[in-house]
């Protein structure tokens, strides 16, 4: 008798211990909605995007009121900035290696030495953002060695000296939140960030060529609801 209720008993225990563990899970973490709000400040690395812990206005060491909408902008025209870091040590940085900073809950990415509202959150984010691009056929270095280099969110290769023909056009961009990594918005980046999830990405990648062009937006989206994106409760 006694075995038999503890068979019957067993799908409430294995529920119990699921809601145990998706409760452990998700303690003392806040799950991202369109409501949230990321901490306004400077991002230096993408670590402190992901914990949602900037270097706070106050701790930055600049003659631009903090009250001033323009503050991002006008202190990021600087090539160094000064700070106090987490110990109270006066740091001085680049400010061409942050990652980017947070305006009114906003998250604006640093690419090509511009600044970039992160349009879409989740698990794979998506934003927009000009690039320039260069004419190869003016480059006679091109594809050679410094002062050449080659920027890993964007092709061709670019040179800070040359004086080639160039354009500015607006590009789709998506972010891994899980790496940090910047890929460009196509069918493969959406393919390659839908692997987490066996069966969304089966279904994508069983779609014709012209349905997955075409639909790309709806599996990211469908990909950041069923997996959504956690950060820790300060």
């Amino acid at each position: 008798m006694f075995l038999i209720r503890f068979i019957k008993a067993l799908p409430a225990v294995a529920f119990l211990n699921l809601s145990f563990l998706l409760y452990a899970q998700e303690a003392g973490t806040v799950k991202y909605t369109p409501d949230f709000k990321f901490k306004e400040g400077i991002y230096l690395n993408f670590d402190q995007v992901k914990r949602n812990a900037p270097i706070l206005k106050s701790r930055i060491i600049t003659q631009v009121a903090y009250d001033n909408p323009d503050f991002f902008e006008l202190i990021l025209k600087e090539k160094k900035l000064q700070l106090f870091d987490d110990l109270g040590s006066k740091q001085e940085i680049q400010t061409k290696n942050i990652w980017g900073f947070s305006r009114n809950g906003v998250l604006y990415i640093n690419l090509n030495d511009g600044y970039f509202r992160i349009t879409i959150v989740g698990n794979i984010c998506h934003f927009v953002a000009s690039m320039t691009t260069y004419n190869s056929d003016r480059y006679p270095y091109y594809g050679y060695g410094y002062p050449y280099y080659y920027s890993p969110y964007y092709s061709p290769y670019y040179s800070p000296y040359s004086s080639g023909s160039s354009n500015v056009e607006m590009k789709q961009f998506l972010l891994d939140f899980k790496t940090g990594n910047v890929l460009e918005y196509n069918e493969e980046s959406v393919e390659l960030l839908l692997m987490p999830d066996p069966q969304l990405h089966d279904e994508f990648a069983s779609l014709s060529k012209k349905k997955r062009k075409q639909m790309k937006f709806l599996y990211i989206r469908k990909f950041n609801e069923k997996n959504p994106l956690y950060f820790p409760v300060s």
